[in-house]
This record gives C-alpha cells, structure tokens and sequence, in this order.
C-alpha cells in the first residue's frame, strides 16, 4: 500500500523557518517526480516546489524563490522553509508521480499525503 507521510509543520513567528518532510512508502520511488502543494484557507491548492526524479532540476512558485529549497533522498521529500510570511500560511502536501509545473501542464499527480499545517504568524 502507498502512502505518504508529512511531518514537519507548525505554527511560527514571521521570519521563522520549518523544515517539512515527507516519507513515501510502498513501492520504489526513485524515478518518480516529486513535489510540494499547498492549499490556503478558502483557496485553490498551488504548486509550491517541485524535484525532477532524473537530474534533480528544481522549479519553484515565484512566491517562494530564494525562501524554499526543495530536496530529496530516495524515498525521502524535503521543504525548507525561510524568511515565512503569513501568507505562507497553509496545508502543505506531498505529491509524487507527476509532471515538471510547465506553462499549460496540467499538474495530476498519482499520490499524495495527507497534509501537515504551516501557520505563520505576523
């Protein structure tokens, strides 16, 4: 059985930092795409990070350039998170089996975790 499992989050001051996780588990990992999502009170879930299985490219949500750095080992998914703003504040999620966030790429991927709560305070 797959499963994803996030840790990580919590409630911090403006400017803090976290570090999220996400452990995959059920089945090899390694050529699969790996990425972070977040979805806010009363709004859509975004993109946030995203990892390519094969060379490690990484793509970021503009809001977040130079503040989070998306990581992996193995069956292991990482989010540090810098510099946070309220507008931070959300539902984080692990996503793996999916596309690079390109213009017009529609971004289904097959898993997902069940979410862990980043709250950032001003």
């Amino acid at each position: 059985q797959v499963r994803l499992l996030e840790s990580g989050g919590g409630s911090v001051q403006a400017g803090g930092s976290l570090r999220l996780s996400c452990t995959a588990s059920g089945r090899d990992f390694s050529t699969y795409n790996m990425a972070w999502f977040r979805q806010a009170p009363g709004k859509e879930r975004e993109f946030v990070a995203f990892v390519r299985w094969s060379d490690g490219m990484t793509m970021y949500v503009d809001s977040v350039k130079g503040r989070f750095t998306i990581s992996r080992d193995n069956a292991r998914l990482y989010l540090q998170m810098n510099a946070l703003k309220p507008e931070d504040t959300a539902v984080y999620y692990c996503a793996v089996g999916g596309p690079p966030p390109y213009a017009g790429v529609r971004l289904d991927y097959v898993y997902w975790g069940q979410g862990t709560q980043v709250t950032v305070a001003s």
